[in-house]
C-alpha cells in the first residue's frame, strides 16, 4: 500500500509534468478548475487547483474533502502512483473502476488529452 508521502511525491511529479507539457497537453492543462483526489485506501484527500497549466495549491485533509471540487478523482494510493508511474493506464483503470472520475462534459472533453 502506497504511503502519504509516496502519494504526495506523484502529485509533485503530476504537477511537474504538467508544467513542463506543451501541444495539446498544455491546453488541456490550461483549465482553471478546483481538483481533489480522494485516497481511498488511506482515508485522506489531496485538493487544490488545476490553473495557468499546473496543480498549484495542493493540500491534504483527512477523510473526505470539505468542499465539492469542480474535478474529482477517487482512487487507492497504489493506483495514484502507477498511473503516473505510466504503469496504469488511465482509460482501462476507469473502465473496470479502479478510478473514479467526475467532472462537467466540457471538462471531460478537455481532460481526455490528459488521460
Amino acid at each position: 500500500m502506497a504511503t502519504l508521502d509516496q502519494c504526495r511525491a506523484a502529485l509533485d511529479r503530476l504537477a511537474h509534468n504538467l508544467s513542463s507539457a506543451d501541444g495539446e497537453v498544455r491546453g488541456a492543462s490550461a483549465l482553471d478548475r478546483s481538483v481533489s483526489c480522494r485516497i481511498t485506501d488511506l482515508d485522506t484527500t489531496f485538493v487544490g487547483r488545476l490553473a495557468d497549466g499546473s496543480l498549484q495549491d495542493v493540500t491534504c485533509v483527512a477523510g473526505p474533502p470539505p468542499e465539492k471540487a469542480e474535478i474529482r478523482l477517487t482512487m487507492t494510493g497504489d493506483d495514484l502512483v502507477a498511473l503516473v508511474d505510466g504503469r496504469l493506464n488511465f482509460a482501462r483503470a476507469w473502465s473496470s473502476g479502479r478510478v473514479k472520475l467526475e467532472a462537467g462534459l466540457r471538462d471531460l472533453l478537455r481532460l481526455r488529452t490528459l488521460l
